[in-house]
Order: C-alpha cells, then structure tokens, then sequence
C-alpha cells in the first residue's frame, strides 16, 4: 500500500506533466486569442466557463497532441441496458395443498421434494374420523331418500342426502368420489388428496404416519413452464425500462443460447443500499430447462427515443464543477459549458450548451483544457486574454485533423 507521502508525490508529478504538455503548446510568441462576432449567441454558456480563455492552436501544434474535430449532430440515442437477475417461481402459479380435515397419513404418494406431479394425480391417503362418519350419514341419507314414500318424505330426504353432499364436498371431496360411496353404501377408511394443479413439489412438509389439522400445507407446487426473472436495475437508468420491453437473457448453464424475456412489472421502490429497483420479467419455459435461483444475465431491448443532439463521449470534460466541450469558432477553439444528459456507447447526449452542426473538439479535449486553463493564469499576468499559436491569418481549428466519422 502506497504511503501518504507516496500518495502526494504521484499526484504532484500526473499535475506538472498537464502542465509540461501546455507548455509545449504554448511555444510560441503570444498574441491576443480573436475571436469572430456573430453566428450563434452562446454568451450565457460561454460565461459559465469562468475565467477560462479560448486556445488557437497551428495544424503543427494540433497534429502533434492529437486534435481531432467532431459535427454535433442529432440523432437517436440507442443504447442497450445490461443487467443480471434471478430465476424465481411465477407466484400466480403457486398451489398449495391444505387439507380441510383432521387425520393421519396412512400412505404418501409423493414423498420427496422435486418430485413432478400432474393435476388429479394421488398425493397421499388419510384416515379421518370425521370423514369416516360423514360418508355413513351420506350412505344412510341415500337409503332414506330411495325408500322414502309420499311427497313431503321425499322432499325431507332429498334435502337430507343434499346437505349430506355437500359437507363432502367442503372437505374438497370430488363429486366422482362422492357418488362411488353411494353406488357402493360401504364408507372409506382413508380419503386420497389429490393434485390441484401439474407441476413441481417445491415444499414438502409431511410424512408418512403424521397427524395433519386443518389449515397446515403439506405441499407447495409451482407450475415452471413459465418462469420469472427478477432483475436489478439502477436508479439511474429507471427510465429506459417499461411495461412490455423486451430483454435477450443468457444463462451459464448454457453458452450461446438466447431467451426472450418481457417485462411484466417494475416494483415501485428503490433499494436505500444498492439505489437499484427490481424488475420483474416472465420468459417461457416448456420443457423446465430454467431452475428457481439460477443466475441469468440479461440486455434490455432500448425503449423508443426521439432524436437528441450528441457528441463524443471523448469531446466532454468533467472538471468536479462544471462540464464542457471546446467549440470552433473564428479559428479558435472557445470552452463551452454544456449539460450533459444519457450515454450510449461513445456517444453522449448533450441538453444545452451546443447547436446542431458546430464544430467541436473530440480527441484530446483535456490537452486543450489544460491550455485554456494555463493561458488564465499567463494571460492574466500579461493582461492578454489567452495565447495564440497559430501562424499568422491561418485557421489553426479547421487545420486540425476531423475524426468525426470515426466518432459518429
């Protein structure tokens, strides 16, 4: 680990080689910076840059540090988002199996964890007293009903054989189960709970011989031929992420093959320690290939944006305080304060400070800052406004050599 003192001299040397490069630029005789009136009134801009004076450089001086020059340009500003999330159950497809009764597993059907299930198919058999005698009241019921004689005793039994149905029924009981007790008069000792619904047993809470009550779940069992994803997406980058995006999504478990995943949902909070928010997406899943907890990695498709005016993302300069760019302007190359907006790429948005078509610097723009930043100090000590190193009546900024469409 570097000592304070190491820390310091490190700092000290990056700040005087800024300073040796400007110096290189700047020899040369000085004269005053001009620069020409008219076209575009960016006064308020130009005056937020302080102090700072505008730098005219020779073809020579821009070759040799790099000066490359840019077209602000408008157009859409596309962007992928990445992020990584989850696997997780859809919980709309979620079925719990809760016994409405008393009584004691006999015989499990399904005993472990995992175990795949299809709707209707056997889970356990339970004997339950209660059960027991309610199918002797239905038996006795559908005696009563079949033997009854005259209009009203008829009526009493029917009414009696109903409501003795339904209790079965409320104990989720099948109708087809319920009339096979009656065509055989002869009760059960056990009754099978069956499958609400196909899918995996996630949750397993029962054994064979446990005593079960009313209102305990004995199994838990997730439909996975549709999946979610919950992902974690910035704060910052909340606003490119909608109800009905798309995003490509890539699993480790197996390279080179790609999902389509929808965004389905983005909740409504944000994290106070990550400053992200989830974002819930569904992708199909057929044939179960996606497991709960798996690590997914995902790239929203970008929303649709109407066209922005952007620049280079090398052609901006964060100074800690203000942001700018360096416009050409009459052969000299003025620092402008900007605002910048989105990036995407090597592009970046800009939302005031420029114009459509103006030129600007984009390769080498902290060499010229440095420069501006040194000609304050020497210009100020002289009583000019900045240091020309261009040759006499040539326009050093159009002499620097034009990446643009490099940058674009």
């Amino acid at each position: 680990m570097k000592t304070p003192y190491q820390i310091l001299l490190s700092v000290a040397l990056v700040g005087a080689a800024a300073v040796v490069v400007a110096l290189e630029l700047r020899s040369g005789s000085p004269e005053v910076a001009t620069q020409e009136e008219g076209g575009h009134d960016h006064a308020a801009m130009t005056a937020g840059s302080g102090s700072m004076q505008p730098v005219v450089l020779d073809e020579e001086a821009a070759r040799r540090i790099g000066v490359a020059m840019a077209t602000v340009q408008r157009q859409v500003l596309s962007s992928e988002l990445r992020s990584v999330g989850t696997v997780a159950y859809d919980e709309t497809r979620l079925a719990a199996v809760n016994p409405k009764i008393e009584g004691w597993v006999e015989t499990l059907h399904v005993d472990f964890t995992g175990a795949p299930v299809v709707r209707g198919e056997p889970l356990m058999a339970v004997y339950s007293p209660a059960l027991v005698t309610a199918q002797e009241e239905l038996i006795l019921a559908a005696r009563v009903a079949a033997e009854a004689e005259g209009e009203r005793a008829r009526a009493s039994a029917d009414e009696m054989l109903a409501a003795a149905r339904r209790r079965l029924s409320y104990w989720d009981v099948p109708d087809e189960e319920i009339q096979r007790i009656e065509a055989a008069g002869v009760p059960d000792r056990t009754m099978t709970l069956n499958a609400p619904a196909t899918g995996v047993v996630v949750e397993k809470n029962v054994v064979e011989g446990d005593r079960i009550m009313p209102g305990r779940v004995v199994y838990r069992i997730a439909d996975l031929s549709l999946v979610w994803i919950e992902a974690e997406v910035y704060e910052k980058d909340l606003s490119r992420v909608g109800l009905g995006q798309h995003a490509v999504v890539t699993f480790e478990a197996y390279p080179g093959r790609r999902y389509d995943a929808l965004v389905t949902y983005v909740h409504p909070t944000v994290s106070l320690q990550s400053r992200t928010a989830r974002v819930r997406l569904e992708v199909p899943n057929p044939g179960e290939e996606l497991k709960p907890g798996m690590y997914a990695q995902l790239t929203f498709h970008a929303l649709p944006t109407p066209p922005t005016l952007v620049v280079p993302r090398s052609a901006v300069v964060a100074t800690g305080q203000r942001t700018l760019v360096f416009v050409s302007e009459g052969g000299a190359l003025v620092p402008r304060e900007v605002v910048p907006g989105r990036t995407a790429g090597r592009m970046m948005e800009i939302l005031e400070g420029v114009e459509e078509g103006e030129r600007i610097v984009s390769s080498a723009a902290f060499l010229i800052d440095a420069e501006s930043n040194l000609g304050t100090m020497t210009g100020d000590a002289s009583g000019g406004e900045g240091m020309d190193m261009s040759a006499p009546g040539r326009d050093s900024a159009a002499g620097a050599v034009d990446h643009s469409a490099h940058n674009d």
